[in-house]
């Protein structure tokens, strides 16, 4: 991979040999005008639309309010037999509380193997897209490293609406740190072979539970 890279690099310099430097392009202003969100949507407009495209990726979709979190989460998770959940660091303690599973937290020296034995991970989640339908994590404290949310096989991912729903993935890149860990994550995991026969499960969890949840601002 190294001697491809050196052998892009060297026909570069070639077809630059003959340009002086000082007219070589530097950083060049890239056009902007393009639009960033394709109409005005209201809140509920806004995560009536995130639902509808979650559910056709596959994801099963709940709405709930606040006060009615831990139960939906402890009905979601007994209804997959977890035994076991994986709690990131800073997840509310609220959401567990109805929760009878084992809560497993992550640990720098937990080893891929005891990942997987996990049976379920809740996190929440740095802001989903309406668009595409897409739940973006970055590795925040109520949603910790990119791993446990790729191994263990179910993953409830929790949304906070209408705050952290925006209309398009312009919007998103606007309000999200490129310096982190980002994981975009549309539908649970799914590949194709060459006859398109659909797999799941092979790249993440084959089980994907988003609940948008409203009231909750502050968990």
């Amino acid at each position: 991979m190294s001697g491809d890279r050196e052998r892009v690099l060297a026909r570069v310099r070639r077809a630059l040999a003959d340009v002086p430097r000082g007219e070589r392009p530097q950083d060049v202003p890239v056009e902007r005008a393009y639009a960033r969100v394709h109409g005005e949507l209201s809140d509920g407009e806004r995560v009536d639309l995130l639902a509808h495209n979650l559910a056709e990726y596959r994801a099963v979709v709940h709405r709930v309010a606040r006060e009615g979190l831990p139960e939906l989460l402890a009905r979601l998770l007994a209804a997959r037999g977890a035994a076991s959940v994986l709690v990131p660091p800073a997840l509310p303690t609220s959401w567990l509380a109805a929760v009878d599973a084992t809560r497993v937290h992550d640990r720098e020296e937990s080893t891929a193997r005891e990942t997987d034995a996990v049976d379920s991970v809740v996190t929440g989640c740095a802001l989903a897209v309406a668009e595409t339908g897409t739940i973006v994590l970055d590795g925040g404290p109520d949603q910790g490293r990119r791993r446990i949310t790729l191994v263990p096989d179910h993953h409830v991912c929790v949304v906070r609406v209408p705050d952290q729903v925006v209309s398009s993935v312009s919007q998103a890149l606007a309000r999200l740190d490129p310096t982190r860990p980002l994981t975009w994550i549309s539908g649970p995991s799914a590949t194709s072979d060459i006859e398109l026969d659909r797999v799941e499960g092979v790249h993440g969890p084959r089980r994907l539970d988003v609940v948008l949840v409203t009231g909750d601002r502050d968990g």
